[in-house]
């Protein structure tokens, strides 16, 4: 179970802030975020080594895609095509809402059940596919809006339940002076209240566990800052993705 955080805030000069922790079987191979596809110009994610595609990415528009697992969903399946496709192919749009037109176009079937938050400038899109018919979008709201393999602000999520007040109390990011300092915190809280559930950052055990973090902003005219940590948040540092800027 992954987790994605998204503030919308309409009106301020960084109006969409993103925090997000990546977790996945201890095992299975990946590359940090870079352009691994050279048929997607401008398209810079990290990249599952053994599917090919990615659970975050973004392109030269200033559009962010990210894919989670839904409840019980975890891993491939036979006959299915990989879930680390569908942000590239939400990124072939310049808008997030062009975006999710071409994702709800999809048949969910040949998927296994997923979400899927897209954002751009004008705010975030949740995307729930649940194996049948078509994918359904809704808009997440003004304000801070948290994504696990439930729905947008679900409190039937332990995980949401314990951290989305958190959050919404936090003092928001300043991605002009580069202090991310309160949202990094929360990423890397490992402490557990009932289950490894309700951890942020989900300690290894079984061969599985939180292996990376992102935090994402992006500005009123689409400029995108992206800081990746190639590990646990609170014991990799974050640093900067190169992005790829727009042609001249």
């Amino acid at each position: 179970m992954c987790t994605v955080i998204l503030l919308h805030r309409p009106g301020h000069a960084w109006p969409v802030l993103i925090a997000a922790n990546r977790d996945e079987m201890l095992g299975r191979p990946w590359d940090a975020p870079g352009p691994w596809w050279p048929d997607r110009p401008g398209v810079v994610g990290g990249r599952d080594r053994g599917g090919g595609g990615t659970w975050m990415a973004a392109n030269r528009a200033g559009v962010v895609a990210t894919v989670l697992n839904r409840p019980g969903s975890l891993g491939p399946a036979p006959g299915k095509r990989s879930r680390g496709e569908l942000p590239l192919l939400a990124l072939a749009a310049d808008s997030a809402a062009a975006a999710a037109s071409a994702i709800t176009a999809l048949p969910a079937a040949e998927w296994r059940p997923f979400n899927m938050v897209l954002a751009d400038q004008r705010g975030g899109i949740f995307l729930r596919g649940e194996g049948h018919g078509h994918p359904v979008a809704e808009l997440l709201p003004s304000g801070i809006s948290m994504v696990t393999a439930h729905d947008p602000n679900d409190l039937d999520s332990p995980r949401t339940a314990r951290h989305l007040p958190r959050f919404r109390a936090a003092p928001p990011p300043m991605p002009e002076q580069g202090d991310w300092t309160g949202w990094a915190a929360l990423l890397a809280d490992d402490s557990l209240a009932a289950s490894r559930a309700d951890a942020l950052r989900v300690p290894p055990a079984d061969g599985f566990g939180t292996v990376c973090a992102s935090l994402l902003a992006i500005d009123a005219k689409g400029g995108l800052r992206w800081e990746f940590a190639a590990g646990p948040a609170g014991l990799a540092p974050f640093r900067p993705v190169a992005l790829q800027a727009a042609p001249a």
